[in-house]
């Protein structure tokens, strides 16, 4: 039996690429009572008598999954965030960096509309790249550098990856793509003067070959709740914490109240960002507080 990969989900079909062909199948009729839904980057079995009509057969084991964008076995996130316009935050980036580390994918920020600020907002924008390049993170600023040096490094990052992009929206994530690769096309929106952020433009996720890579163009979004992350989770997704954690007095400390916490020391001392602590904080109050999920009895 053959085995591809979904490349493309649109309307009930799941378009599956084997060896130089795309095939247009269906999932199999089992997969809902067997509570299995596939996802763009899946990869499967599946049968096929001619490229338009197919079944798939089986999903193959997934290394992780996205929910918002939906995209499963992602090695790389893009998280493009906008200087101004709207207006940048350290708050949602860090909800970003959270969300892909905790499916342990690669982040790379992207910084856009550096254009649009004045000298010193583009000092204070070059130092939040210092910050979390120093926590680990690669930062491209393009208008540091010229457009064409800044793509090619963020395609540096591309081969034998699959890469999601995703951010807040406005952000210019279908601009960047288009950048890279003009004969994409994609349709970009405006900003919203009402609301400060841009209008949801790309409809469905398609990955799509640039570079020796995959890339997938996912809409944008505004927020993340962290539905999926646990409190005892939440320390280890910051990784400034982790290098230091083993000089906690206590080993399960969570850098909340705890005598001895060496994060909370680091932080006093300017070591550790105040603000990312402050979202950390935030956050752990956010997953302890968030409603259980209740499943429904079947009948």
């Amino acid at each position: 039996m053959p085995k591809g990969q979904i490349r493309k989900a649109l309307s009930g079909f799941y378009y599956v690429y084997h060896e130089g062909e795309t095939y247009q199948t269906r999932g199999r009729g089992n997969f809902r009572k067997r509570k299995l839904t596939p996802m763009v980057g899946d990869y499967v079995e599946f049968e096929s008598s001619t490229t338009t009509d197919g079944i798939l057969k089986e999903l193959l084991s997934r290394k992780n999954e996205l929910i918002r964008p939906t995209v499963a076995n992602v090695d790389l996130g893009i998280i493009i965030m906008s200087a101004i316009e709207p207006n940048f935050s350290t708050n949602l980036l860090d909800r970003f960096l959270i969300t892909l580390e905790s499916k342990g994918i690669q982040a790379i920020i992207y910084i856009t509309k550096i254009d649009l600020l004045n000298k010193e907002q583009i000092k204070d924008m070059a130092i939040l790249k210092q910050q979390y390049e120093k926590i680990g993170y690669p930062v491209i600023l393009p208008e540091l550098k010229s457009n064409h040096a800044a793509i090619e490094e963020l395609i540096a990052y591309f081969p034998n990856k699959l890469t999601v992009f995703m951010g807040q929206s406005g952000a210019g994530k279908s601009t960047l793509l288009n950048q890279i690769a003009p004969e994409l096309d994609l349709k970009t929106g405006i900003i919203s003067s009402a609301l400060g952020r841009g209008k949801h433009t790309t409809r469905h996720v398609e990955l799509i070959p640039l570079y020796d890579g995959l890339v997938a163009d996912t809409p944008g979004f505004s927020s993340i709740d962290f539905l999926e992350i646990e409190t005892e989770e939440l320390p280890e997704l910051f990784l400034e914490f982790v290098e230091v954690q083993d000089l906690c007095r206590f080993r399960s400390c969570m850098h909340r109240n705890e005598p001895g916490c060496q994060v909370q020391k680091e932080v006093s001392e300017g070591t550790i960002q105040a603000y990312r602590y402050k979202h950390y904080l935030q956050y752990l109050d956010e997953i302890e507080n968030r409603k259980p999920k209740y499943n429904k009895k079947e009948k």
